[in-house]
């Protein structure tokens, strides 16, 4: 059994958005086992489509690749390993181009493990493996061949056994197919390194005007608002947020933006891409909205309603908030 943990991300420098519907549909041409990992993610099963195929799991990953530069413009970064959690940790090592493939080989699990730190392992916590660390089991490698007593005295015999398990490369994870969530999404790319805060909320800005505009043209509401912040060395960020009512009104998205934003405390973070992606839709006219009687608020939204007309009409840059326009 192979599995494949695929992140996917949009290539170049461009603004744009990623649909992990699309992307989810572009995997099961594969294989029907997948199960997709939002923002921007899925792991996908590959056992039955090698041997239709008549590829290995590098090639497949190569051919997904090629396939979703050329249909959405969208790379990926793919890991491979005989289970889910070998698969995710493989990822991490993988870059654009260059898949990182852990064999399905007996023992080949364990020496990929053995030099990673043992906070690498999903599941191990900052306090487990301080009190690991401090017995010296401070590689998986070492965990791994360390007596099963000692572990149990450390950190009680479930965790223990499960631990040791793990880190000898015994991956008993499955994928599990699910439903991901209707959703739309808008990005913003920095061609550099960007460190400004103003020009971060320029862009969250901008993000949140996209989405609303969407929304409306969809006669769409949502009922969370996902950040996701993307950085200089390809690391993430992600946080989420329940609105208080659902809505398509990009004043309440860039409030609950700015909001995710400053609560990051991003103090000189090299950021390359900011991502909002609107969830739980569901058609407007079914949405419960708390009656206001502030004439600002009403009058806010009625300029909306303006706005978005002209923008269907002269296009989608007719109408923009002064920030973006300069």
């Amino acid at each position: 059994m192979t599995i494949l943990c695929v992140r996917f991300r949009r290539a170049g420098e461009g603004d744009g958005e990623l649909e992990l519907s699309e992307l989810l549909g572009l995997l099961e041409e594969f294989t029907p086992v997948v199960e997709g990992l939002p923002p921007d993610g899925a792991l996908a099963d590959l056992r039955g489509a090698e041997r239709y195929f008549g590829r290995g799991p590098v090639e497949l990953a190569a051919l997904i690749r090629v396939r979703a530069l050329a249909r959405y413009g969208v790379d990926c970064v793919v890991g491979a390993g005989p289970g889910p959690m070998l698969a995710r940790m493989a990822l991490r090592q993988a870059r654009p181009g260059v898949v990182c493939a852990v064999p399905d080989e007996p023992g080949a699990g364990a020496e990929f493990l053995a030099g990673l730190p043992v906070v690498a392992l999903p599941g191990v916590g900052t306090a487990t493996a301080r009190t690991l660390c401090e017995y010296g089991l401070d590689t998986l490698g070492r965990v791994a061949v360390a007596p099963p007593a000692t572990l149990q005295r450390l950190v009680g015999a479930r965790t223990a056994r499960e631990l040791r398990e793990r880190a000898n490369g015994v991956d008993r994870g499955r994928v599990v197919p699910n439903a991901v969530s209707r959703s739309v999404a808008a990005e913003r790319s920095f061609g550099r390194d960007e460190l400004d805060p103003g020009r971060h909320r320029r862009a969250l800005l901008a993000d949140a005007e996209e989405l609303g505009a969407r929304l409306r043209g969809m006669e769409h509401v949502c009922r969370s608002l996902t950040l996701t912040v993307r950085y200089a060395d390809r690391s993430t960020t992600v946080r989420g947020r329940t609105l208080a009512e659902p809505t398509a009104h990009s004043a309440d998205l860039t409030r609950a933006a700015y909001g995710m934003y400053e609560a990051l405390g991003l103090q000189r973070a090299r950021v390359r891409a900011l991502a909002l992606r609107a969830e739980g839709l569901t058609p407007a006219g079914e949405a419960a909205h708390q009656l206001t009687f502030d004439p600002v608020d009403e009058k806010v939204r009625r300029i909306e309603e303006v706005a978005d007309l002209a923008r269907a009409k002269f296009g989608p840059r007719a109408v923009m908030p002064g920030t973006l326009a300069a």
